[in-house]
């Protein structure tokens, strides 16, 4: 069950890295998991956008429109699952070059259940303070990074000094990737399209 592994990688990573690869659930149970956990920063950051405001620095919230903040969250979401199958592929792409070969069933669940804590962070949003979604946000990558170092060796089942290697070539490309998106978002921020504020 999704909530099962979830648990087990916060609790005891390792472990439960064996357990998911010995059973190796299909693709579609994969799938599942990524569209349902995506929904947390989805949901989240549409009721914080529309209804509490962000507070940034002393001044006064700032909420969205629900429309504005509604097609952000619609944004958010499909970008989320997007940016999991990116991973994957990314995964399946540079198994050869490690001697992994991993099918894309497989790279999927590694993707999946590794951005997993940056999808459930998604819930800080219900604070919605820059400073606290920040730290939250850095403990998330640092944990999902941690996840993915631990998961490449099991799930790949090679050597862990060439899981190293391969886990910091998917986190360097994925940090590219990372920040392409970022530099995307700031352009279209800066053409003005970031919805409708509440005044």
């Amino acid at each position: 069950m999704i909530l099962d592994h979830i648990w087990g990688l916060y609790a005891h990573p390792r472990q439960e890295w064996e357990t998911i690869e010995k059973r190796h659930e299909s693709m579609m149970y994969s799938l599942v998991h990524i569209l349902v956990v995506a929904l947390i920063p989805a949901i989240c950051s549409y009721f914080a956008a529309a209804h509490i405001g962000w507070t940034v620095g002393a001044g006064d919230p700032i909420k969205l429109t629900e429309q504005s903040a509604l097609m952000m969250s619609v944004t958010m979401y499909a970008g989320s699952v997007m940016g999991v199958f990116a991973l994957a592929y990314l995964i399946k792409w540079m198994g050869e070059t490690f001697d992994a070969a991993p099918d894309m069933s497989q790279a999927l669940e590694l993707a999946a259940y590794t951005a997993t804590p940056l999808l459930m962070v998604g819930i800080a949003t219900l604070y919605p303070v820059l400073w606290f979604v920040t730290l939250a946000l850095m403990l998330a990558i640092a944990y999902s990074v941690y996840l993915l170092y631990s998961g490449v060796p099991i799930m790949m089942r090679i050597p862990s000094e060439k899981g190293f290697i391969y886990a910091s070539s998917v986190v360097t490309v994925g940090l590219v990737v990372l920040v392409g998106m970022l530099a995307t978002a700031a352009v279209l921020y800066s053409m003005g399209f970031v919805g409708e504020y509440v005044h």
